[in-house]
């Protein structure tokens, strides 16, 4: 008999399209001798929408989730990937795969991230909290990285080098969130890791990979096609363990579970943590997967292993 796995895709939020884009790849990956797919999807105005478009609203929603296994949530950004989603599924006492919810909401929070990589001794670019109360009295005194404290996709983010545009990048990032990170620039190769707890419960790196280009890697630069990502990355013995360790050592901390993307700039003195992402990019073409398939797991066996993996 197969497994009923609900894959839930879009969300209310910058993200919504991306999210399409990685639940539809789920759903068509998941091998269909073992699993029956169940797709769900949550309009940009909130509104739950069955696999044939129809509005059914949170409790309609809920009765098919009852039907279910297991559920996929493939909601990136807030109300989703903050682990929103999760909480959903804990309290109708439903499997789901991926981060709880407090790993969702920590690793969501860069600010928070900073804080719990800082009680690690893994290095964060140095940066300051911004609030739609404060931004006003932000000065620029040198090159930064503006972005909003919760959301993805590089959603919101500005590199700002001369003084006049540090109001107009703030107020991009405020305009997604009522806190901003103001970041010093960081040297470095932007170097990203894979890491997945197995069904078995073991702990993986993936490969790393590596994001090759000049500037700043926004949303346009992940999802217009012409991002150069290479993997493996080229990196000596003691960078690449180094990398690994300390996506491990976060992935740990924040409390993840399934698959996490743990975002590194590789500087001269080591890893410099960028970010962690619970629900990263999961089409056969994202990130994630080609770690994974560098290292010899194929998509559909690592969206088995997810599955398999759930929460019970």
């Amino acid at each position: 008999m197969r497994t009923r796995v609900a894959v839930i895709g879009g969300g209310r939020n910058c993200e919504h399209e991306v999210s399409l884009a990685s639940a539809a790849s789920v759903a068509a990956g998941l091998d269909a001798r073992a699993y029956e797919v169940i797709a769900l999807t949550i309009g940009p105005d909130g509104t739950w929408r069955d696999d044939e478009g129809l509005p059914v609203g949170l409790s309609g929603a809920a009765r098919l989730l009852a039907t279910c296994d297991v559920v996929f949530p493939m909601v990136h950004g807030p109300r989703g990937e903050d682990g929103a989603l999760a909480a959903l599924c804990e309290l109708a006492g439903l499997p789901y795969v991926g981060s709880g919810v407090g790993a969702g909401a920590l690793a969501m929070d860069k600010w928070a991230t900073k804080l719990v990589a800082a009680a690690l001794g893994i290095a964060t670019a140095p940066g300051r909290l911004v609030t739609t109360a404060t931004a006003a009295e932000e000065v620029w005194s040198h090159p930064v990285v503006v972005k909003p404290v919760a959301a993805g996709s590089s959603r919101g983010v500005s590199l700002v080098r001369e003084p006049g545009h540090l109001r107009s990048a703030l107020e991009a990032a405020l305009a997604l969130d009522d806190r901003a990170l103001v970041e010093d620039v960081v040297a470095g190769r932007e170097i990203d890791v894979a890491v997945l707890r197995r069904a078995d419960g073991t702990v993986v790196a993936s490969p790393a990979l590596e994001i090759v280009g000049d500037g700043l890697f926004d949303y346009d630069a992940k999802y217009g096609g012409h991002a150069d990502l290479r993997v493996p990355a080229e990196l000596a013995d003691v960078e690449a363990k180094a990398l690994a360790d300390a996506a491990v050592a976060a992935y740990d901390a924040l409390g993840c579970a399934g698959v996490a993307r743990v975002d590194f700039f590789l500087t001269e003195d080591g890893p410099v943590l960028n970010e962690v992402n619970t629900v990263p990019g999961m089409t056969e073409h994202s990130q994630v997967p080609r770690m994974f398939a560098a290292a010899g797991l194929a998509y559909a066996d690592l969206l088995d292993e997810l599955v398999r993996g759930a929460h019970r």
